[in-house]
């Protein structure tokens, strides 16, 4: 069939990268079945079974080399994955084909090897996260001082400062890689629990030695990585690790939506821009668009993998006793989407921070339209200081206020609240006396101090911690 005639997935063609396809890929998932299969048999040998070293060899010989079409051929005939892998390795490994998977189920390949490649992801992704961390603290240092309008209920409240906005956004990708390493220290094995989660064949295999059975799951915990299994268990590892691990990616794309929902809305300000290649074409009906795609992007995906923890959540509250199988079709789309979903939001995330574009001169324009209302409690002091009547004055401020507010609403005027103030005699205040309380740089607070705080306390000892993984740059394929 042409490639042209059958469904590709656009995570495979447009979004996620190659790093994250391969994690998922068959030639990762089945290489490490048959890196199971290797440990547990090395795992047996060690306890005393009669397996010999030349049949490990074999199977070591076979480990990276799948023979797809002798599997896939077995598979029709006995509608089951796992066994048709296992005949296929026996057939490139005649001499060790009757000890690959010895007392073991089929969940030990498939459930341990979801982990390994749920840890493999989580891997990549957090190296991606501090790579964001990275770009935006750079940023937010640079902008530390840049006064800009904030805002409450989307509506001009007081100032801040461009570089006090993004460790806002900072803070949520911190918190995602928090939780990134929390489920990375607490990922564990299925181990070998055999066909309901009692060990029974291996207690058959051992002859009752739990010395022996024990001894098998910590050597095949070791072999592949990791510290611990799960301490209990029916056929599979529960359902909730799905969840918890998806839950950390949710959470990540939630983040995300945010921030690219604030960069759409200040590109709609003409404040700031994700970038905006040369020859890139924003409309194909009005040439002059610079729509904020990667943005738009972000969101999109973000959606996708919010709701698609749904998925393991459902499977997690729908499994029967010791196991059922209505979560093997689900798991197998939802955990790997949500890897290449998380995979493909930061992918676009490092580009976009790594090439912010910011306009100081229509930040400074509209932080000054705003200005006039947000300094007239410090307009009122200098008037009382001169005398006023502070609660006459305070009316007055309101209703000049509102007369100015029409003047920009109605009319389409300048604020000219300013010139109002001065032009009434009982606030006694001359034009470069109210000009001189309109600084901005006096209306931002701590934000340059709390920037400088944040990153040096905050986010320099995580780069410091993980330098080794900074400088990804990320290709944005559409």
């Amino acid at each position: 069939m042409d490639q042209h005639d059958c469904y590709l997935s656009p995570f495979s063609t447009r979004y996620a990268s190659r790093e994250m396809q391969f994690i998922f890929s068959e030639n990762n998932k089945f290489r490490t079945w048959r890196k199971l299969w290797i440990a547990l048999a090395k795992a047996e040998k060690e306890q005393g079974l009669p397996i010999t070293q030349e049949q490990i060899q074999e199977l070591e010989a076979h480990r990276e080399d799948i023979n797809y079409q002798d599997a896939a051929a077995r598979e029709k005939e006995c509608r089951h994955d796992v066994m048709s892998h296992v005949y296929a390795y026996g057939l490139q490994c005649p001499g060790a084909k009757g000890i690959i998977h010895l007392g073991a189920t089929s969940c030990f390949v498939g459930d341990n090897t979801d982990v390994i490649l749920m840890r493999e992801g989580l891997q990549l992704v957090r190296k991606k996260l501090v790579n964001v961390i990275a770009y935006l603290a750079r940023f937010a240092r640079e902008y530390k001082d840049m006064p800009c309008l904030a805002y409450t209920h989307l509506q001009p409240a007081q100032l801040t400062t461009v570089g006090k906005r993004a460790t806002l956004w900072i803070n949520e990708f911190v918190g995602d890689l928090e939780e990134v390493d929390h489920r990375l220290s607490t990922l564990a094995l299925l181990g070998s629990k055999g066909t309901t989660g009692t060990q029974a064949s291996f207690v058959e295999l051992f002859e009752g030695d739990e010395g022996k059975i024990k001894a098998v799951e910590q050597s095949i915990a070791r072999q592949m990585g990791f510290e611990k299994v799960v301490p209990v268990s029916g056929q599979t590892y529960s359902r909730k690790m799905d969840y918890y691990v998806c839950s950390t990616l949710a959470g990540i794309a939630q983040s995300a939506s945010k921030f690219s929902n604030d960069m759409r809305i200040l590109q709609n300000f003409k404040e700031m821009e994700e970038p905006f290649e040369k020859l890139q074409i924003g409309s194909s009906a009005m040439p002059y668009k610079r729509n904020p795609m990667r943005s738009e992007r972000v969101t999109s995906l973000a959606r996708y993998v919010i709701i698609d923890l749904l998925n393991p959540a459902f499977t997690a509250g729908t499994q029967w006793f010791e196991r059922t199988l209505d979560d093997s079709a689900n798991k197998r789309i939802a955990v790997a989407e949500a890897f290449l979903g998380v995979d493909s939001i930061l992918n676009l995330l490092e580009n976009i921070c790594d090439g912010l574009v910011v306009y100081p001169k229509v930040i400074r324009q509209r932080v000054m339209n705003e200005l006039p209302f947000m300094a007239t409690e410090n307009i009122m002091m200098s008037a009382v200081k001169k005398g006023g009547d502070r609660q006459e004055l305070h009316e007055k401020l309101r209703l000049h206020s509102i007369a100015a507010g029409r003047m920009v609403k109605e009319e389409g005027q300048a604020n000219d609240l300013i010139q109002r103030v001065c032009a009434d005699p009982a606030f006694g205040l001359e034009l470069h006396e109210v000009e001189a309380l309109m600084k901005p740089e006096a209306f931002t607070g701590r934000a340059p101090r709390q920037v400088e705080e944040y990153l040096d306390e905050v986010v320099e000892p995580i780069l410091a911690a993980n330098v080794e993984l900074l400088g990804d740059k990320a290709e944005v394929n559409v």
